[in-house]
């Protein structure tokens, strides 16, 4: 049976701290934020998943955007190298976390930046963004290991917004979604589903046609519903202040050996 597993970690008191890059900063609540990352844990478990909770980083501010910490395929972890240089801290715990579920670990290494938010996987394919916090290194290690295992890695250009996920994700079917204003290269993802809202561009798998997605985007959550998926919405407000969505916030392990 495959595993249904969520890496998670909860926010930093020092959120409002973390990092901007796309959009003017505003003030963060940080006890807002942990309440809605607390409803965003138990959302996970309602719907049949199994909270991993990884060590707090406190020091690290964007440390519950535990996404770029990492890439699966399989039970093969990838611990990335982030590109930026004040969130490389935030992989250990990460690394360790994985090592004791019985993941096979791998790193990136200098001059190689990956964040794991610039990784699309869709059935064995895997769309690697190409942009400001991932290089052409970092794609290059990326290709080196998940190559070999049968994936397929395809790099694509992002300068529009932080993360490749930040501006496509994809349905159950493998539909590729995305705000088209935020895509650098539409043509690159044949089939794409345009959505009416640039948060509604993010969609994390729960199974049975059940898609996590951010409440801020209730036009998109009316087109997935007429394509008879069920939105299962949530408020993630505060950490939409700093780029992240609803695929930044947990690491999705189906494949672990048992």
């Amino acid at each position: 049976m495959p595993s249904r597993k969520a890496l998670i970690r909860r926010p930093s008191p020092r959120l409002p701290e973390g990092l901007v890059t796309h959009t003017e900063r505003t003030p963060v609540d940080a006890e807002l934020a942990l309440v809605q990352w607390e409803l965003y844990a138990e959302t996970l478990r309602e719907h049949g998943w199994e909270t991993v909770e990884t060590e707090p980083a406190d020091d690290c501010p964007d440390g519950v955007f535990v996404e770029d910490t990492v890439v699966m395929f399989r039970n093969v972890a990838l611990i990335t190298r982030p590109g930026a240089e004040t969130r490389r801290a935030e992989t250990m715990s990460v690394e360790e976390t994985l090592g004791r579920l019985g993941c096979s670990v791998n790193w990136v290494w200098q001059p190689g930046t990956l964040d794991g938010g610039d990784v699309l996987k869709i059935g064995d394919t895997m769309y690697v963004g190409r942009g400001g916090r991932t290089n052409a290194a970092g794609v290059q290690q990326l290709r080196a290991v998940f190559e070999p295992l049968g994936a397929r890695v395809v790099a694509v250009p992002v300068s529009k917004v932080l993360h490749l996920k930040s501006a496509v994700t994809a349905l159950p079917d493998g539909t590729v979604i995305g705000y088209e204003p935020l895509i650098d290269t539409p043509s690159l993802f044949p089939g794409l589903l345009p959505v009416p809202e640039a948060s509604g561009a993010h969609v994390v798998l729960l199974g049975g046609g059940r898609l996590l997605m951010a409440s801020s985007a209730p036009k998109t959550a009316e087109l997935f519903t007429d394509l008879g998926y069920e939105p299962v919405p949530v408020d993630i407000s505060e950490f939409e202040k700093l780029e992240g969505c609803v695929t930044c916030l947990s690491v999705r392990l189906r494949e672990l050996h048992s």
